[in-house]
């Protein structure tokens, strides 16, 4: 299904996904008696309008993470469920205001799907309070005939969540693991922390074949999680390459692998991983406090 803003591809009977304006993904996976909506895009257009025409389960939004390309369709049902180490975050003005989200949906990127030169503030969803509800790690979500079983992988953010579809095989990932995986951010854990969250992704290896994530429509194998954990080992030991750049809040940062157009590392393997120098050791990175 298409409109304006949105594209969906149907993945199997109850799981479909869905392309934003900004190349980002949500999930809208249906069980027998209720749907989640995984991630919330960042809010040009109406996605809870546009969910609404592919279900008429009752509907909970649940966030691997806060940042703005995730947290849009929050305003919408003006509640969700997101880790607690996140909902500070969520709030920071950079993921919050329309502006940073319209900015976000107007960068030029070659996952979207059809971005739109008239696209204006009018069309994106205003911000407001979000009743929030705490998800853990280990927490299962029931939805009649298939669970979603709730990981904690701090790193990309210290309340980034993965959940786990042991029926279909899937993991969505959303940020947590990709060939662009971004430390170094307000908010991000330390390499070290990172290193310990994906060594705890592990134990679920034999439970899932492939990873749909935050961006990029095809799904990726689960073996980029030994290529990300053998890069934070490269980074740790500081034998990795160590390329300058610059992260999203404009602050100097690395990259461990040089990389190709999609970022993904020259030398082989599926995981790159950005970082700052001083947030390498456990302790070095603090978790997002907006005071």
């Amino acid at each position: 299904m298409e409109n304006k803003f949105f594209i969906s591809y149907t993945i199997n009977d109850h799981i479909e996904q869905i392309l934003g304006q900004g190349g980002e993904l949500a999930y809208l996976i249906k069980g027998e008696n209720r749907a989640v909506l995984i991630d919330g895009l960042e809010g040009a257009g109406s996605l809870k309008a546009f969910v609404r025409e592919l279900t008429d389960l009752p509907v909970t939004l649940i966030l691997t993470h806060g940042h703005l390309d995730h947290l849009g369709a929050a305003f919408e049902y003006r509640e969700c469920m997101i880790h607690p180490d996140d909902m500070e975050l969520f709030y920071d003005p950079r993921h919050f205001s329309r502006e940073s989200r319209l900015g976000f949906a107007k960068v030029p990127s070659p996952l979207a799907s059809h971005q739109l030169a008239s696209l204006s503030i009018d069309d994106v969803v205003e911000g407001c309070t979000v009743r929030m509800k705490p998800l853990y790690d280990g927490d299962v979500l029931d939805l009649g005939g298939i669970e979603l079983e709730v990981i904690g992988v701090p790193g990309h953010t210290w309340g980034t969540l993965v959940f786990l579809d042991r029926k279909d095989r899937i993991l969505f990932s959303g940020d947590a693991v990709n060939i662009n995986t971004l430390l170094g951010m307000k908010g991000s854990a330390s390499v070290e922390d990172y290193l310990e969250s994906l060594h705890h992704l592990k134990d679920f290896d034999d439970a899932y074949d492939v990873m749909y994530g935050g961006h990029g429509t095809s799904c990726v194998l689960r073996s980029i999680v030994d290529d990300a954990i053998a890069m934070c080992e490269r980074i740790i030991a500081r034998t990795d390459e160590k390329i300058p750049s610059f992260s999203l809040d404009h602050e100097p940062v690395y990259y461990a692998s040089d990389h190709n157009p999609d970022y993904s590392p020259k030398c082989g393997g599926l995981a790159n991983i950005q970082y700052k120098e001083e947030e390498i050791l456990k302790g070095t990175a603090k978790k997002y406090r907006s005071l």
